[in-house]
């Protein structure tokens, strides 16, 4: 990444680094950044997706909110397996490979965030186990849901053959 962006001069942007001597949980590197990202709104994501989300929703949603110190992306919950559908007496009337299931979302480890956050992130360990629900709990995460859009999480090498065929077909159709 470093050799890749620079001082990202040559993409018009200005990029600054932070880096763990040791692994510290999704918090503690976030914590660690602190002082370069104290004095403004932030877009924080998770290293591991793909994706074409209009970030600007998620910062309009957190500027448009006092309470909320987080807005967080929500994509429906795309199955891994595919879905039957019984009759009544027993008998397979379709097959649905890997749907997505609109009725539940999943956070897509996307998100904007206002400074505030760090009185809540730890110095060590995840977001996800420790501020995430404190925040829920206070009603301080807003949640903006995106459909139509791709979003595709990269975990395993079977992932990034997928991933690589749908970039294909999505970017360049």
């Amino acid at each position: 990444m470093i050799e890749f962006l620079g001082s990202g001069r040559r993409f018009n942007i200005r990029v600054v680094y932070s880096i763990e001597e040791k692994p510290l949980g999704t918090g503690g590197a976030l914590r660690n950044a602190e002082e370069i990202l104290r004095d403004e709104l932030f877009i924080a994501l998770n290293g591991d997706i793909i994706t074409n989300i209009d970030l600007s929703k998620l910062v309009n949603s957190l500027n448009k909110d006092s309470k909320a110190i987080i807005s967080m992306a929500l994509v429906p919950l795309k199955s891994p397996y595919g879905i039957i559908e019984l009759s009544n007496n027993g008998y397979v009337k379709a097959f649905n490979e890997k749907p997505l299931l609109k009725n539940y979302l999943i956070n897509a480890g996307i998100y904007v965030m206002k400074p505030e956050i760090f009185a809540y992130v730890p110095k060590e360990g995840d977001l996800e186990k420790t501020t995430f629900p404190e925040l829920a709990s206070k009603l301080m995460v807003k949640g903006v849901v995106y459909e139509d859009i791709f979003w595709r999480s990269i975990d395993t090498v079977k992932d990034v053959q997928e991933a690589s065929k749908e970039v294909k077909i999505i970017f360049h159709n």
